[in-house]
């Protein structure tokens, strides 16, 4: 198992240095248009985003997390599994040791859900018509409260 590696000083993001993100679409989801708004507008903001695609497993979500060194991980369902599969990529980070990821997600996620999501680290939680900017926001807060 590869560890995480330690990030120097010098690659946390700063102005030479932008927020790494990481979108994906864990699960069976086959509908990306919002992974993608949500990816173009953070890019839009000066971040690199790397857009992981359909179909993820956590493991590979985490893995290419670890592997592009990311400041924070972007999760998009519209599935309803969220509840399963988002604790799982939680679950692989903390066992990766890969604390200073912060995640947030979007989609079809029940308020009712909000809480329990949060209770397990998602720091975020975006729904239909939340505005670009709040994200755009909201990400760069994140990046810049690391554990």
């Amino acid at each position: 198992m590869a560890k995480r590696r330690a990030v120097p000083a010098e690659a946390a993001p700063s102005p030479s240095r932008p927020i790494r993100v990481l979108i994906a679409k864990p699960g069976l989801d086959g509908h990306d248009r919002g992974a993608k708004v949500v990816a173009r507008a953070l890019r839009d903001a000066g971040m690199e985003v790397i857009y992981a695609g359909l179909r993820q497993t956590p493991e590979d979500i985490v893995e290419a997390a670890i592997e592009e060194d990311v400041d924070l991980i972007g999760l998009s369902i519209l599935s309803g599994a969220h509840m399963v599969l988002f604790p799982r990529v939680m679950e692989l980070l903390r066992r990766r040791k890969a604390h200073d990821i912060q995640v947030f997600a979007g989609g079809i996620i029940p308020d009712d859900d909000v809480p329990q999501l949060k209770k397990i680290g998602i720091r975020a939680v975006f729904g239909p018509g939340t505005s670009l900017e709040t994200i755009v926001e909201t990400a760069r807060k994140l990046a810049g409260t690391r554990s």
